[in-house]
């Protein structure tokens, strides 16, 4: 696998070791995880839709795999793990849970609560260690296969997936529809905070956020949610332009910026698409 997934990335670093970055973990830096939820039907104010229905949510779980994964099946990402070079240790599983920012840490410790004898539990020591490190000391080939050995397990994808969700979906998406945006706008929130993580720092969604709210107002605010969106967009573009590893926007260019331009607002499909250069369509 880890000759075939998260080719664009690689690509991106090429021969150079991109540097550790200072990447806070997700408890300390996301007060948007424990928001309550926003009722769709109060908050959306421009454009319709909902990604969090299943339709939606399915379409976006696809999309975010062709710029993570190269591939529309997210679903078989459970069982992937390498380190891509980028400082953050190793990147795994259908998010990109890195051991090296946290969000790696949570999930081990959340799933082991729950299911005290899996694959993974014996590792939590050495996890907690190497956090905020790209260290593999006490990991390795042993914890690669475990979390293989894991993946298989329906409990364990459970787990990925109920992760996801808490601490990137969920958030996302209910921050989206408090500032009034439709399906595609809770998109583009969503794959940003994949990519940057949830957090207030200049580089993080929150910083993201906070530089398209000085350019434009979102509909929630009586702005329009193209101008907003475009402004948001921009605003990523220059944090992603920062770091080598996020130095191609394709995932913005071709594909989000696509969709926003087409007034394709509620994200319906058939889509088409292009990241780092490879074509995608969902019908």
């Amino acid at each position: 696998m880890s000759d075939t997934l998260r080719p664009a990335m690689r690509r991106a670093l090429g021969a150079v070791s991109v540097l550790a970055l200072a990447v806070s973990g997700p408890v300390a830096i996301s007060s948007l995880a424990s928001a309550a939820p926003v009722p769709a039907s109060a908050s959306i104010f421009a454009s319709g839709g909902d990604l969090a229905s299943p339709e939606k949510k399915e379409i976006a779980m696809q999309i975010v795999s062709s710029a993570e994964n190269s591939s529309l099946d997210w679903k078989a990402q459970y069982s992937y793990i390498e380190d891509i070079g980028d400082g953050r240790g190793y990147t795994a599983g259908i998010i990109g849970f890195c051991s090296g920012t946290g969000d790696m840490l949570e999930l081990v410790e959340r799933y082991t609560n729950s299911v005290p004898d899996n694959p993974l539990a014996k590792y939590l020591p050495a996890l907690r260690k190497v956090d905020g490190t790209d260290s593999h000391e006490g990991l390795g080939s042993g914890f690669e296969n475990a979390w293989r050995e894991a993946a298989g397990r329906e409990d364990f994808q459970a787990a990925q997936n109920s992760e996801r969700d808490r601490v990137y979906f969920d958030p996302a998406v209910n921050q989206a529809k408090s500032d009034g945006l439709g399906a595609l706008g809770q998109f583009i929130y969503y794959d940003a905070i994949v990519m940057h993580g949830p957090g207030t720092s200049q580089d993080s969604f929150g910083g993201i956020r906070s530089a398209a709210l000085q350019q434009a107002k979102p509909p929630a605010q009586g702005g329009d949610e193209t101008a907003y969106l475009k402004a948001f967009l921009d605003a990523r573009r220059v944090v992603m332009k920062q770091e080598e590893a996020h130095a191609d926007t394709s995932r913005i260019d071709t594909a989000q910026l696509v969709w926003l331009n087409d007034g394709n607002l509620d994200l319906h499909t058939p889509l088409k698409w292009a990241v780092y250069g490879d074509p995608y369509e969902i019908n």
